[in-house]
């Protein structure tokens, strides 16, 4: 595998910029899959890039913890379907890796539209929830459907992640949990979750795997780029907040777009 230094630093700057987007905005993925699909295939790209970012999803989890205050009846809801989701979705990469890198094409696009996106429907849910105020929770119909979307959404995180912070923050404008800060916490824990027992199924198939040729997990690339993505989420952002929040987002948005053209040709 490439370990010469141009390499290692692009890989450890692609998670350093994760890790600081994903305090921020969300998308890392958006930066780390790439580079890491650069010197790896597209399977192992994707299974080394969650396990790479998830110390830095824990990290932002911890960092929320006040916001959390109240939202736990919300989070003991929508905690089984994410697992059960995330479960599914690491199941299905680790039976069919083969067939990932036909669908990378598709799977960067809905990221790039999804990161697209969460700018107006932030905004349109600041306008929702501006208070902190907690109303009655879901119940019903009305409950299950978002226990529904809240899997469908976890399957795709545990199958490849990137854009599964704006989809459940669509969700959790309809569930009562209160202002923008709390849905954002909310959202961070339940990504953790999902990326939690997505790395357990991974660690659990390579660990498991004979054939080291097949083996998706290149910790010589992981364990730096988690070093280096937790340094990003704590340093990195106070950095990006200098900059014009709009500049960020169409640079990623960019990058996204320019990317599913370039996986499209191939």
């Amino acid at each position: 595998m490439p370990t010469d230094p141009a390499t290692l630093i692009t890989l450890a700057a692609s998670a350093f910029g994760a890790g600081a987007l994903n305090s921020i905005a969300g998308g890392g993925t958006l930066l780390t899959f790439p580079a890491l699909f650069a010197v790896v295939g597209p399977a192992a790209a994707n299974v080394t890039s969650t396990i790479a970012l998830l110390p830095g999803s824990f990290a932002g989890a911890w960092g929320y913890r006040r916001e959390l205050a109240g939202a736990r009846r919300f989070l003991l809801q929508m905690l089984p379907p994410s697992l059960a989701g995330g479960l599914c979705g690491s199941l299905l990469m680790v039976a069919y890796p083969e067939d990932f890198g036909t669908l990378v094409p598709w799977l960067i696009l809905t990221a790039a539209t999804l990161f697209l996106l969460q700018q107006p429907i932030n905004r349109a849910l600041r306008q929702r929830r501006a208070d902190d105020t907690l109303h009655p929770p879901a119940t019903g119909v009305k409950l299950a459907a978002l226990v529904g979307f809240q899997f469908l959404t976890a399957t795709y995180g545990g199958y490849f992640g990137a854009g599964i912070g704006i989809l459940m923050l669509t969700s959790l404008g309809f569930m009562n949990v209160g202002s923008i800060h709390r849905m954002n916490a909310v959202k961070t824990v339940l990504a953790s979750a999902i990326n939690f027992v997505t790395v357990v199924v991974f660690l659990a198939a390579d660990a498991l795997q004979a054939d080291p040729a097949k083996r998706l997990i290149h910790w010589e690339y992981a364990g730096m780029m988690a070093v280096t993505a937790v340094a990003g989420g704590y340093l990195g952002a106070r950095v990006a907040r200098r900059l014009p929040a709009t500049a960020v987002r169409w640079t990623v948005v960019a990058i996204g777009f320019t990317l599913t053209a370039y996986y499209f040709s191939r």
